[in-house]
């Protein structure tokens, strides 16, 4: 058993050691233009939460990547596993570059369509223009993550991530406060030194690849129409989910919006502080959506069934702990990043709650990405859609906005769409029809 959770943590603590970097990094940048004022904050947020849905559709892609990569591994199959890489980058291209050109022309229309107030709506444009632009490289870093993980070097996406962190920290210090010569720009800086220390990350991860895979086709072939259409079509209900999932967040903000302003930069805090929590989860469900696809690889049924559960018990440790800080000092962990007493103050119940939601996250998490790592990624398409779509945004628009119960209400009913989200995903893992899919 122990050998088990060894190996999911060999695969794991890379991946958690990157996407913590990357939560410091978004930490940091909040940090930083927290002291500009919490109508900065609340520009980051709205404007960060909308890039998000830009690059989302092709964030999608690496889901697939991932599914096809380690099936491949588990069959011994190295060179379909880098197909898979060049055909994800390829359509990384074709679609987020258009993407991030057209959003970048809208910027000014859409954060004006998105916000009421007047300074919030001309700090998030000029946040939102200068980081949308690096945004279609974010889809082909999904599609690098998605290879590095599949072929279980999850240590090359954590040193990559590292220093695209360190260089964007730097980035925005220089030109959020203007230091060493460089241009004081504010909110502009801090949306500019992101999307280049992104192309960074890009730049890093294609000489990686270059190194190891060019004997195997990396670089070197155009995909074959036909892998981009089993690719495309494996990859398309999680890019469909990650839209869906990154518009309802978006429209989330667009709702506490409606409320107030202090609202806004509450929940912008919040929803960081619960990527942060449940960030050892997503790595932890990544490392089994690759040993779960290189089980199935083996034609290993049973040990596919079971890596998903030896990954929650390993998350439900991690995430007791943050749960608990989270429950007994919240103030300690708002007032970091949040001067506003008043805003402090609305956003100290909702921290309480989401330290009990976090735990059932936890779980649904994993299995989530163990769905997808086999195949199925319309299941969680399906549920995410329904969860989020169906019962959080209706009533949270209703209760909120329309009949006036606030931030509190609406982060209640976030919590409870997360709990529901969970459940069905223990029971899709349970009916087992992911072990019958062929890829």
């Amino acid at each position: 058993m122990f050998t088990r959770y060894k190996i999911i943590l060999a695969l794991a603590l890379p991946i958690i050691g990157g996407q913590i970097s990357q939560n410091i990094l978004n930490l940091v940048d909040l940090a930083m233009v927290g002291q500009l004022g919490s109508v900065s904050v609340a520009a980051v947020g709205i404007a960060s939460y909308t890039n998000f849905l830009a690059a989302s559709f092709v964030m999608g892609l690496g889901a697939g990547v991932q599914a096809l990569v380690s099936r491949r591994m588990g069959e011994g199959q190295p060179d379909g596993a880098v197909r898979a890489l060049n055909g994800g980058l390829f359509l990384a291209l074709l679609i987020g570059l258009p993407i991030s050109i057209g959003l970048f022309l809208a910027s000014e229309l859409l954060m004006g369509w998105l916000t009421v107030d007047q300074a919030l709506t001309a700090e998030a444009s000029d946040y939102f223009g200068a980081r949308v632009l690096g945004s279609f490289f974010i889809g082909m870093n999904f599609a690098f993550r998605g290879y590095w993980n599949g072929v279980s070097l999850s240590m090359v996406y954590m040193r990559t991530l590292v220093v695209m962190h360190l260089a964007n920290i730097l980035l925005n210090y220089l030109l959020i406060f203007g230091k060493f010569g460089f241009p004081a720009l504010g909110v502009t800086g801090a949306g500019a030194g992101t999307a280049i220390a992104t192309g960074l990350g890009t730049l890093l991860y294609f000489i990686q690849a270059f190194k190891k895979s060019k004997g195997e086709g990396f670089g070197t072939q155009l995909p074959k129409l036909a892998n981009l259409l089993q690719l495309w079509k494996l990859s398309l209900p999680s890019c469909i989910q990650m839209f869906f999932f990154a518009l309802g967040f978006t429209a989330m903000f667009w709702i506490i919006g409606q409320i107030g302003t202090n609202e806004l930069a509450a929940a912008n805090v919040l929803l960081s502080l619960v990527l942060l929590a449940i960030l050892p989860t997503m790595g932890l469900g990544m490392a089994s959506a690759t040993l779960v696809g290189q089980s199935l690889g083996r034609k290993d049924l049973k040990e596919a069934q079971q890596w998903p559960w030896d990954a929650v018990k390993i998350s439900f440790l991690v995430i007791g702990t943050l749960s608990l800080l989270f429950l007994v000092a919240p103030q300690l962990f708002l007032g970091v990043f949040l001067t506003n007493a008043d805003v402090i103050e609305l956003a100290t119940v909702p921290l309480q709650l989401t330290a009990l939601m976090i735990i059932m996250e936890a779980c649904g998490s994993v299995l989530m990405s163990s769905l997808q790592g086999a195949g199925d990624t319309k299941s969680p398409m399906i549920i995410n859609l329904a969860c989020q779509w169906g019962i959080f945004m209706p009533l949270a628009f209703l209760l909120g906005p329309v009949m006036g119960y606030g931030l509190l209400v609406v982060w209640i009913l976030f919590g409870l769409s997360r709990l529901a989200q969970a459940l069905a995903f223990i029971f899709v893992w349970r009916q087992g029809r992911w072990k019958e899919i062929k890829l």
